[in-house]
């Protein structure tokens, strides 16, 4: 196992799935343990794996990364997908944050009751399409990427969102010319075609065999 690069996690999307993005689009291969038992998960913490009794853990370079936002900006750090200077990856995080607070809401879907989901897509969409496409089609008007003159992990994120608004919303991205535009370019870098194929480790929308195993293991904690 020396050297590989494993996930733990559930076999979802969740707060994984953009860690197997910039993994992915760095050419990293990786190995998934999927935590499927409560049981699992207590021996992680019994072992002191895990920091606050919280999964993502990530195995890579000899240390058990927790915490999400850290495991991301260990991977682009690592991958030059974290920008030339400080202002760049200021910038990045700014990005970064806001799609990830918009992915979050889409994330948490699955757990959203029948009845208190259509409100909660009208609202996703509302704030997909008012605060946050807006700010990513301004910064993309002439500009090729988010942040300088090169790929990362904001434009990797913003991918990630907009593939996800997409199946929720398949007409989302007409009014935003910049952003339909840059998915483009992005769907058709190698690394990235190579993750959107069929059989690859990209993980599809969540089902009730994912939302009962996340209960199961966290024994209705939610504490992903």
């Amino acid at each position: 196992m020396a050297g590989k690069v494993v996930l733990h996690y559930f076999n979802g999307r969740g707060k994984m799935e953009s860690i197997r993005w910039l993994l992915a689009v760095s050419g990293v291969e990786f190995e998934e343990v999927f935590l499927t038992t409560h049981e699992q998960y207590e021996k992680h913490i019994s072992d002191g794996d895990l920091m606050f009794g919280q999964v993502p853990m990530v195995e890579i370079d000899g240390m058990k990364l927790v915490q999400t936002k850290a495991i991301l900006n260990y991977i682009a750090g690592k991958y030059n997908l974290y920008g030339k200077d400080i202002k760049e990856r200021a910038m990045i995080d700014m990005y970064s944050e806001g799609l990830r607070d918009f992915m979050e809401m889409i994330m948490i879907l699955c757990f959203t009751p029948p009845m208190e989901l259509k409100t909660k897509l009208e609202n996703i969409q509302a704030k997909a399409t008012g605060r946050y496409l807006p700010v990513y089609e301004k910064a993309l008007c002439g500009s090729q990427y988010l942040v300088g003159d090169q790929l990362s992990c904001a434009d990797i994120h913003l991918l990630e969102a907009t593939l996800m608004m997409e199946e929720k919303f398949p007409e989302i991205l007409k009014h935003f010319p910049n952003v339909e535009a840059f998915q483009g370019r992005m769907k058709v870098l190698p690394t990235i075609h190579k993750f959107l194929q069929p059989n690859s480790m990209r993980k599809p929308q969540p089902d009730e065999v994912y939302v009962t195993t996340v209960k199961k293991v966290l024994n209705k904690l939610f504490l992903e």
